[in-house]
């Protein structure tokens, strides 16, 4: 069964990326003092004895340790951990040192080597919340967003109100694409630290992300009145004012936190967006051009110096930035809509109204699958979804859909919908049949449960049954996207090409394969047109997908089309 995704093509720059710092000290105040003093081992040794080398030798590591942590105090970490070492040589499996050394690693700035000692001493005491943390941070600052969450969801389960857990944990699954949870997490932190400016700043930052902008900016400016000092609070305003439209103080907080950053890649792109918004586009070319020196596939910073050049009447170095850019994504909308203009000046008028029909054909895809495209949040509810089914966890992947779902979809009967549905994918038909008739039996027009068993009585091969429940799901809902492609598949396959075109046409599909049906079905009406445009569309939004573009090249060759086909086959990587 083919996944059928909406392609991402609206062009935004996305700033404001959640900074991880293996330790953020306005938070957590991770020195060695600190550390050692929250594990009680100045105040008492008590605990150590919990672990339990053999009796012999357990006093003698225990006043071994004792001396590491004083000398450690006393500023000599290289001694400190020398010593720490040694008594790990006599015993490896002793915790209390090895989440003594991972702390010295730490401090010194050995982050891999102190996540590796902080990860043995985690296997010795599993239910530690300090290391659960530790470890927790570094799977987040390394990319590993979903074991970051697991570690400090357990964490939290031995220390329920812990800041820096649930500062971390927002953290995570903002970085995660759950920014629902990120902001239902950060708002616990705050209830447990409500006087803590790097914990306003944060909120404020995952205020702006969830699009609340004005009340992103009262906590940004109170953490900065609270503290002008915090990391990157310039750089959060300057993003919280750009997406305000207020360019100016936009401009002021953005050049701010590039003067302090000069290496800061988003801080520079942040000024080059709004000096764009401002039109200032010999300001912003040379921002965009440094970015590219560093990172020349960048996407926004080619579209924004594609937009400059053709503002400043450079229409030659425009088309040439717009081409390359197109030739690396093809979905991005915009660079058709500049390049057209770019051809206009050029004299190229043929080629101009082609990359004009292209912007036209996607910005109407775009509009109208917006309601129905997969939000990041979507994607990460229906991943666990799909774990659970494989655990045979069926009623916990209802109830998920039930809790996290929205609209129509967050009822009893909707939840059975999506599972049925997720069943289909799954390639486990008897269980989807039985889930979307549960779901009609329970509502007989909720929506989407006749279209997926459409498609499950397509991959049967059975159109008349297929035909049938598209038929139901349009009679519910006229305007169902997803029922008129697949009722146009089902006519596709009946070789009726026109009314499979048309079908097809109306769903705005960006599905891949489905365009190729429109495609082919253009040829056999004789559209030659409109059949290039949606071929060039079907490569566009086939992106990791080489068999169905290689069938595009060979429908276009079959077609007499060998100018487009070795057009788009240039621009394949290679």
């Amino acid at each position: 069964m083919r996944e059928r995704k909406a392609a991402g093509a609206v062009v935004k720059l996305l700033f404001g990326q959640t900074h991880v710092a293996w330790s953020t000290p306005a938070l957590s105040g991770a020195t060695i003092r600190s550390f050692v003093l929250s594990l009680g081992f100045v105040c008492s040794l008590a605990a150590i004895d919990a672990q339990r080398p053999a009796p012999a030798t357990n006093q003698t590591l225990t006043s071994q340790l004792h001396q590491a942590i004083v000398i450690a105090e006393r500023g000599d970490e290289e001694r400190a951990l020398a010593l720490t070492r040694e008594i790990l040589d006599q015993h490896q499996s002793f915790e209390p040192a090895l989440k003594f050394q991972g702390a010295l690693l730490e401090d010194m700035g050995h982050g891999p080597e102190a996540a590796a000692s902080y990860e043995a001493a985690l296997k010795l005491a599993p239910s530690d919340p300090e290391l659960l943390l530790k470890v927790g941070i570094y799977q987040l600052e390394t990319g590993h967003h979903a074991a970051a969450i697991g570690l400090f969801v357990r964490a939290l389960k031995y220390s329920p109100r812990d800041r820096d857990t649930l500062f971390y944990l927002a953290q995570a699954y903002h970085l995660n694409g759950d920014n629902e949870l990120a902001l239902k997490t950060i708002q616990e932190c705050l209830k447990v630290d409500p006087s803590n400016a790097s914990v306003w700043q944060k909120y404020g930052e995952l205020l702006c992300s969830s699009g609340d902008n004005q009340a992103a900016l009262h906590w940004l400016l109170k953490a900065e009145q609270s503290d002008p000092t915090l990391d990157r609070i310039d750089f959060d305003l300057g993003v919280a004012n750009y997406r305000s439209m207020d360019l100016d103080h936009a401009l002021t907080y953005s050049t701010k936190a590039a003067q302090r950053r000069p290496n800061d890649l988003t801080a520079q792109a942040l000024v080059a967006a709004v000096d764009v918004k401002l039109g200032k586009w010999q300001d912003a070319e040379p921002i965009f051009r440094a970015i590219l020196e560093v990172k020349s596939e960048d996407a926004p910073s080619l579209l924004g110096l594609g937009q400059c050049e053709l503002e400043l009447k450079n229409y030659q170095q425009a088309a040439d930035v717009l081409e390359q850019l197109l030739q690396e994504d093809p979905t991005q909308i915009l660079a058709h809509f500049y390049l057209s203009r770019a051809y206009t000046a050029l004299g190229r008028t043929a080629d101009a109204q082609y990359e004009a029909d292209l912007h036209r054909t996607m910005l109407e895809e775009v509009s109208s699958s917006a309601v129905q495209a997969d939000t990041d949040q979507e994607k990460i509810i229906w991943n666990q979804a799909r774990q659970l089914l494989v655990e045979d966890k069926e009623s916990q992947a209802l109830q998920l859909f039930r809790d996290r779902s929205k609209g129509p979809f967050a009822t009893p009967a909707g939840s059975y919908v999506l599972v049925g549905t997720l069943y289909l994918f799954m390639d486990r038909p008897k269980d989807a049949e039985r889930c979307l008739d549960k779901a009609l039996a329970v509502a007989p027009k909720v929506s989407g449960a006749h279209t997926s068993l459409g498609m499950l009585a397509l991959q049967q091969d059975d159109l008349d049954k297929a035909e049938s429940e598209f038929k139901a799901e349009l009679a519910n809902h006229p305007n169902d996207q997803s029922a008129l492609a697949e009722l146009g598949e089902v006519r596709y396959r009946q070789g009726r090409w026109s009314d499979a075109a048309d079908l097809l046409s109306k769903s705005k599909t960006m599905v891949p394969s489905l365009l190729y049906m429109l495609c082919d079905s253009y040829f056999h009406m004789g559209k030659v047109k409109e059949a290039d445009l949606t071929a060039e569309l079907s490569v566009a939004y086939s992106k990791n997908q080489p068999e169905v573009v290689q069938g595009i090249l060979d429908l276009l060759n079959r077609n007499q089309q060998k100018d487009l086909a070795d057009k788009l086959q240039h621009k394949q990587p290679s």
